[in-house]
């Protein structure tokens, strides 16, 4: 049976500095934060399948007041290792998804936050963060990323990964952009990344500004709401303050 653990590095807010100020929901105030910034959860995912310990997106490499790294912590409170993870899967190499991939240690190393994982990364995604950089990708940790020796590159529009995990280019919220649909016996899970970074935003169809190509992640999200509601997707949602993950039922 497939388990899913949503692992929360907690609750920030973001605006047009691409900076990530962390909110606490019970003392914070929105409107005290500079106009336009979002409130977003930013939440890499566990799936075990029981082949395969993967994680979906690594978050900041955000670390908690006693000087861990969240991600860590959140994985021994469900009863797993940094260790035990065999994949990681990367949707797009933004610093908020991917930073948490690679750690520092105490001794100044950049060490794999999952030493026995493969890392999946997209190619084209690959070549596009090293020629953007700042401020939307991390130029030092894409860099450490990239030099990871245990790295399976994924390549073309869409693809499969050990017959089960199936990716496809999307291209909306950024332009080497993809999202995955894991199908394990009795489910289908599917992360949108920053394609459906929300439940409202599969539920309700709007343009956002920050997207790449606004008009184009709108439609995805529709063709994903259909498709989800269809093949009874379990969607995970990276960026949702309130609801990790659903099923489409509207």
């Amino acid at each position: 049976m497939t388990h899913i653990y949503p692992l929360s590095e907690g609750t920030f807010t973001i605006g047009h500095d691409k900076i990530f100020h962390p909110f606490d929901q019970a003392t914070d105030v929105l409107e005290d934060r500079a106009i336009g910034s979002l409130l977003v959860e930013v939440q890499p995912f566990l799936v075990d399948t029981g082949k395969d310990l993967i994680v979906l997106d690594t978050g900041l490499g955000f670390r908690n007041a006693n000087g861990n790294l969240q991600i860590h912590d959140n994985l021994h409170t469900h009863g797993y290792a940094p260790e035990d993870v065999t994949k990681v899967l990367l949707s797009h190499l933004h610093k908020d998804h991917a930073s948490g991939a690679i750690y520092t240690n105490a001794s100044g190393q950049v060490l794999p936050t999952f030493p026995n994982a493969q890392y999946c990364i997209y190619r084209p995604e690959a070549t596009f963060a090293l020629e953007k950089g700042a401020p939307s990708f991390d130029p030092e940790v894409v860099a450490h990323l990239l030099s990871l020796e245990n790295i399976l590159w994924l390549d073309g529009m869409a693809g499969d990964i050990d017959g089960y995990i199936h990716y496809e280019h999307s291209g909306g919220h950024s332009p080497q952009h993809i999202v995955y649909l894991i199908a394990t016996e009795g489910s289908k899970i599917f992360f949108g990344g920053d394609e459906a970074p929300q439940y409202k935003q599969v539920k309700t169809k709007y343009i956002a500004k920050y997207d790449f190509d606004g008009r184009k992640a709108m439609e995805l999200r529709v063709q994903y709401a259909q498709r989800g509601r269809a093949e009874g997707w379990q969607l995970l949602f990276y960026h949702d303050v309130k609801m990790p993950m659903a099923t489409i039922n509207f």
